[in-house]
């Protein structure tokens, strides 16, 4: 008899501060570990680290990571935070290129080469939500992969 794995879906909520990123992607490695994804994990890290950064560089608010599983062997790595703007390389077919000289602005433009597929949700004030926006990017299931 075959057995069926159901989906699953975690959400860690994340004060702004520096070492928020890290201890995000550690529990993310628990979480790939605890459901036997380890394939997934360098290429969900990669996710999950330029969504986080991103969400702590340029947000003065908390944010949140979600992970979440709906079918085996794909994965989608979310980070929700206060702020309503989705970047330039979420909100655009081709995500701008930096001058060489910058040190930035390529974090975006390597999620979306290393997932599968990638999106934004602008949320409203509704109720409980507090509004912001929600990125994510997902994994698995055949290339590409990073």
């Amino acid at each position: 008899m075959a057995t069926v794995s159901p989906s699953w879906n975690y959400t860690l909520h994340l004060p702004h501060d520096p070492r928020a990123p890290g201890i995000a992607r550690g529990a993310l490695r628990l979480i790939l570990a605890a459901h036997e994804m380890p394939e997934l994990t360098p290429t969900a890290e990669l996710l999950a680290a330029e969504l986080l950064t991103n969400s702590h560089r340029h947000t003065k608010g908390p944010y949140a990571l979600r992970v979440r599983s709906a079918e085996p062997g794909r994965l989608r790595v979310a980070v929700w935070d206060t702020d309503p703007r989705v970047p330039p390389g979420f909100s655009e077919r081709e995500a701008p290129t930096p001058p060489l000289d910058e040190e930035g602005g390529r974090g975006l433009r390597l999620v979306r080469s290393c997932a599968n597929a990638w999106g934004a949700s602008v949320l409203g004030e509704l109720g409980a939500s507090k509004g912001g926006k929600l990125l994510w990017a997902e994994c698995g299931g055949g290339a590409p992969t990073c």
